[in-house]
């Protein structure tokens, strides 16, 4: 009979995934890495899905249809790295252990995250298309997705910014108090 090979443990908790066997081990932030890696690039992501409705809404108020190209490559590029945001939150998220209200809110962020990959991926399908037909043109509903766009990622900041602030995941403190036993 051969004996059971073991769940691999992070942070004190059985994974069910035996290739995080492969990460170092955790360090005081309970990452395999220096730091969270997710703020940095969803940073990217922010400023340029952001900065893309700005030129779209300067190169209609302004006519300038020049800016429609800015605002295309911005949103191409901000879809791209929404997608390694993703790969780097999710590891991140696992290796949290968040806590109480935290949870909620990390799900909520994991959903809305998730979302708008595919929202991003379909506004920027749709600018391809409208920059193809016509690139010296923006239609007024492309205008409003991008300003919806535009506040969904606004609250994506808010809950971010909620989780490290107010609940300090992966912060030094809370990870010790984690895994002293006390949260």
């Amino acid at each position: 009979m051969t004996k059971p090979v073991g769940l691999p443990s992070v942070g004190g908790f059985s994974t069910g995934f035996p290739m995080l066997e492969l990460l170092p081990p955790l360090n005081d932030h309970n990452l395999p890495w220096m730091d969270t890696i997710h703020p940095i690039v969803v940073h990217f992501v922010i400023a340029m899905a952001l900065i893309a409705f700005v030129f779209d809404l300067a190169g209609v108020l302004l006519r300038k249809p020049a800016l429609y190209e800015v605002s295309f490559w911005n949103l191409l590029f901000a879809t791209g790295a929404i997608f390694v945001a993703i790969i780097f939150g999710q590891v991140e998220a696992g290796l949290a252990s968040p806590y109480g209200a935290a949870r909620n809110i990390l799900d909520i962020h994991t959903t809305i995250g998730w979302s708008l990959a595919g929202i991003l991926s379909l506004l920027t399908g749709w600018r391809y298309v409208l920059r193809n037909r016509d690139p010296e043109t923006l239609p007024l509903p492309f205008l409003g997705a991008g300003g919806l766009v535009s506040a969904l990622v606004l609250v994506q900041v808010v809950l971010g910014d909620k989780l490290i602030w107010t609940y300090g995941l992966h912060t030094v403190k809370v990870v010790a108090a984690m895994r002293e036993g006390l949260i």
